[in-house]
């Protein structure tokens, strides 16, 4: 059985941000890809999305189709007690436990949708095995910061690049330690 990896999958800009200030992403409109940027190939690589509370709540305002992710397992972490809904669970227990627990489970990847808390969160408890971040040719001067200030520091090798247009994407594997 192959181990399910958590990967984080996410758009920033040159400087760091993955949005601003006010939680606009506006700015990752502004620029030209190629088709959907890779995003349906990875799309299908993947059975579960885990989102923080306040990502969750971000797509369900702004999004005019309600939750995207209908045909994946969704999990929701927050810190308050939420009823589950059609589409998602919400996890208010140990998130390393049960990422762990999830990643022992038959199935594709798990992707980590975001946002910067949460990914604070599995940075420091060595929860994430791959990065692909897509850098988009702005800056933003200030906003919300992809990562955080943090008691971890993990080492990644580059697995490769691909350009959309304007857009690069990098992917880093999290080096083992032995």
């Amino acid at each position: 059985m192959n181990k399910r990896k958590v990967i984080l999958y996410i758009a920033q800009s040159v400087d760091g941000y993955i949005a601003t200030k006010e939680d606009s992403v506006d700015w990752l409109f502004k620029f030209e890809g190629e088709g959907d940027n890779g995003y349906t190939g990875f799309y299908d690589t993947v059975d579960t999305v885990l989102l923080g509370n306040r990502t969750y709540d971000w797509i369900m305002e702004n999004s005019e189709d309600g939750y995207p992710y209908k045909d994946k397992a969704g999990y929701v972490f927050t810190r308050s007690c939420h009823a589950d809904t059609e589409d998602v669970k919400f996890i208010n227990e140990d998130i390393t436990g049960f990422v762990r627990e999830l990643k022992q489970q038959e199935g594709k990847d798990i992707w980590l949708v975001g946002g910067a808390t949460i990914l604070h969160t599995f940075l420091q408890e060595n929860l994430v095995d791959e990065l692909l971040i897509t850098m988009v040719p702005t800056l933003l001067g200030e906003g919300i910061s992809l990562f955080s200030e943090g008691d971890y520091q993990l080492d990644f090798t580059l697995k490769g690049t691909r350009t959309f247009n304007q857009f690069v994407e990098l992917h880093y594997i999290l080096k083992q330690s032995t």
